[in-house]
């Protein structure tokens, strides 16, 4: 086993991982996995992806087992993000704006990077909250939207089951509340300029995990 293991999944494509870190790479991490990687012989951790509700997620106990037998473990981005906001203070470090915004408080709920994906190719079927909120955030401190529509946006993306949730479905739902220019406004901004956070988090996870190995 190479000397960084990295639990990746949809929030970045595995081609783009590779040309950042060299690492064995591993479906969304259960519950076992980290301890599976630590007893194998890992040096370095990465958690980014992990299942919320297909399987059993990362119990809190394995990542403190892996700190406890000398593995850095490296949070970002999903899953990642979310142990790290709650086991930083043991050692855990976490990484990128997803992370940060657990951990103040901005974000408590699972349901903010939760989404479905092919479960071959990992390739996302539905748009996690936290992206919906950071690109809306984006629109309209650039003024493609105004306030009133960025909050009725929001709200009609939590209402939907997470499985659901796309900007097509999203829009959708907001027509005949907001005007119609504002909508065709935040759809030429999210088909031309749209930004991906689990998956720039995700990047500066793995350039961290880079960094910590080349530190020896």
């Amino acid at each position: 086993m190479p000397g960084a293991v990295v639990f990746l999944g949809p929030s970045l494509p595995s081609d783009k991982a590779l040309q950042i870190l060299d690492a064995e790479y591993l479906p969304p991490a259960k519950r076992g996995d980290i301890c599976d990687a630590c007893r194998k012989g890992a040096d370095v951790i990465c958690l980014i992806d992990g299942v919320f509700f297909q399987e059993c997620s990362v119990a809190h106990k394995e990542v403190l087992y892996a700190l406890k037998h000398g593995v850095r473990v490296v949070g970002a981005s999903s899953m990642g993000a979310l142990r790290a906001s709650e086991l930083d203070i043991y050692g855990m470090e976490g990484i990128g704006e997803i992370y940060s915004a657990y951990k103040k408080g901005d974000l408590v709920s699972d349901d903010e990077v939760a989404l479905i994906f092919d479960p071959f190719t990992f390739e996302p079927r539905s748009e996690p909250l936290v992206n919906i909120r950071y690109n809306l955030g984006i629109a309209s401190k650039k003024g493609i939207i105004d306030e009133p529509t960025k909050a009725v946006i929001f709200e009609a993306a939590k209402s939907l089951y997470f499985p659901e949730r796309s900007y097509d479905k999203i829009l959708k739902a907001c027509e005949g509340t907001i005007p119609k220019a504002q909508i065709e406004s935040f759809r030429t901004f999210i088909n031309t300029e749209k930004r991906d956070l689990k998956m720039e988090d995700a990047i500066a996870a793995l350039k961290r995990t880079k960094e910590i190995l080349d530190e020896g």
